[in-house]
């Protein structure tokens, strides 16, 4: 979650969003207007290119494939961030290459809310080049970034949690925030987060500072 599309934020921070028994709807009265979501759909999948394989008979990435129910990973997302974000505010950042796999899901899509890659470099330089054409458009924008391939048992309560990060983001034009889940066990195969000092609560969970960050730390580090 970026303040703002031309902020220099110098501080990041940790939104601990809690399971399923919390707020499951975000309030009626939220201010839409300067919030914007980027989805990110440009990467490739690889490492359950095996499954989608056997899915779908093809190379197509999993945010194009139906790995929990009828709707695609991305469809999924899109419907999430509908939720926070108003339609005509929703980016979606894809690659050229993948054009045959998301064609169909992302008809009727306006172009001017597809940024389309040539190729895939990667998560940063696809939140540079968002932030780069949202700085032309809405130099007031509040960003939040969404990846594609991610499920959540419960729509609600994500929905509630980003949007007490973009209120918190509207208010603290200095910070970026993080959300993240606490772990159920030491997975060695995804970033960390460790949270430092507890900052406040709010309804949709509790706002920490960052102390640091350990990218796909050993089970040692992890437990």
């Amino acid at each position: 979650m970026s303040a703002s599309a031309d902020s220099n934020s110098d501080e990041v921070l940790f939104f601990d969003v809690p399971d399923s028994h919390g707020p499951q709807s975000p309030t009626q009265d939220q201010d839409l207007s300067s919030r914007w979501g980027v989805i990110l759909a440009g990467g490739e999948g690889k490492r359950l290119l095996s499954l989608t394989r056997k899915i779908t008979g093809d190379d197509r990435p999993k945010q194009f494939c139906a790995l929990t129910g009828v709707e695609t990973l991305l469809e999924q997302t899109r419907r999430r961030v509908s939720q926070v974000v108003a339609e005509r505010h929703a980016l979606l950042i894809l690659t050229k290459t993948h054009e045959r796999f998301y064609k169909d899901q992302l008809r009727g899509v306006p172009a001017s809310n597809l940024l389309v890659q040539p190729f895939n470099r990667g998560a940063a330089p696809a939140i540079a080049y968002s932030l780069t054409h949202l700085n032309s458009v809405d130099r007031e924008a509040l960003v939040g970034f969404f990846p594609s391939d991610h499920h959540f048992e419960s729509d609600g309560a994500f929905a509630v949690a980003v949007s007490e990060a973009f209120e918190h983001a509207a208010r603290h034009g200095d910070h970026v925030l993080l959300l993240g889940i606490a772990p159920e066990s030491p997975e060695e195969g995804y970033g960390w987060i460790e949270p430092g000092a507890r900052l406040h609560c709010t309804a949709g969970g509790s706002v920490f500072e960052v102390r640091r960050f350990w990218e796909k730390p050993s089970r040692e580090t992890a437990k």
